[in-house]
């Protein structure tokens, strides 16, 4: 039986409108993620605050996350996401930006158990409300998620996604799937396993290696092929016209940056990140064509090149 498939948050790529998008045209997918929201410079990022406005998730189930590093920044962070009607909030413990890790957020918590029981008991309370935690092995070493545990375990929360990396690595090098396997065997809360799960076949592997879990997380492995948890639920099998829905979707986004973009620089700026993992294994030098579009037109042009091209060889 098919694992709960969720859809990661990643920065610049998973904003409202590929949600949105995405979820219109594509199934398999159980709840999307949102980027975190964030305080910075004492106040709230307006951004933010607009991607977790319900209005732009209209029949998407989304869960909002936030980054904090003290206890008051995350209750005034849960307070303001509740405010928009949501009782589901992910606590992020997970990013790898140096940054953010130097003001001891995201993995850069990870190091520090004291701080992190003091941020996550800042939870206790908040009833009626459901808090998961999305986090690394580690920043230097997987012991540290494994310290973490009997605090993660005692604190209120219902869920723990794992990213099998270390915050050093960011996203380079292979996940550290003994490592995994280590915190799954000692872990009592629903864990839910994230990165490198590029197939059909990574994701029943680990369905079949790890029993217990309580879900998948895909972030880079869905924005390459947006039909990766629709093919899990079903089997393997491919949607037919796959190929017509991410032609599609990559419009539904189009459309609404062109309207919505200052100029074409940061309209194809925002589409470059659009195609930067997606469809790897099609014509090289037609993705790069599209990629390096410095116009409108050009860009254009190098789009419809590509659905030619993808058309022709099926």
């Amino acid at each position: 039986m098919a694992l709960p498939i969720y859809f990661a948050p990643l920065q610049g790529y998973t904003d409202a409108v590929y949600r949105c998008a995405h979820a219109s045209l594509f199934g398999g997918v159980t709840a999307y993620y949102t980027p975190f929201v964030r305080i910075e410079k004492g106040d709230f990022r307006r951004k933010d605050l607009r991607d977790i406005e319900p209005t732009h998730n209209a029949g998407v189930p989304t869960v909002p996350q936030v980054i904090a590093s003290q206890p008051d920044e995350l209750c005034r962070l849960v307070d303001k996401v509740a405010e928009y009607g949501y009782r589901r909030i992910d606590i992020n413990l997970g990013c790898p930006f140096p940054i953010l890790v130097r003001r001891h957020k995201g993995s850069g918590l990870l190091p520090y158990p004291d701080e992190v029981e003091r941020l996550l008991r800042a939870l206790e309370g908040y009833d009626g409300f459901t808090f998961s935690v999305k986090m690394r092995l580690g920043w230097e070493s997987p012991d540290e998620s494994l310290r973490l545990l009997p605090l993660l375990e005692s604190a209120p929360v219902r869920q723990i996604t794992l990213h099998a990396r270390l915050g050093k690595q960011q996203y380079k090098g292979e996940p550290d799937r003994e490592a995994f396997a280590r915190f799954y065997e000692v872990c009592h809360l629903p864990l839910v396993y994230n990165g490198d799960l590029t197939t059909v076949a990574d994701m029943a592997a680990m369905e079949q290696r790890f029993p217990r879990l309580s879900g998948l997380m895909l972030g880079r492995g869905l924005l390459a092929t947006p039909w990766l948890a629709e093919a899990y639920a079903n089997n393997g099998a491919l949607p037919p016209d796959r190929y017509e829905r991410v032609a599609r979707l990559h419009e539904q986004v189009w459309n609404y940056y062109a309207e919505v973009s200052q100029g074409a620089h940061q309209l194809l700026a925002r589409m470059a990140s659009f195609w930067e993992y997606l469809l790897p294994d099609v014509d090289k030098r037609l993705r790069k064509r599209v990629l390096k579009a410095h116009s409108v037109e050009a860009y254009t042009e190098a789009v419809q090149a590509l659905w030619l091209s993808i058309r022709e060889y099926r």
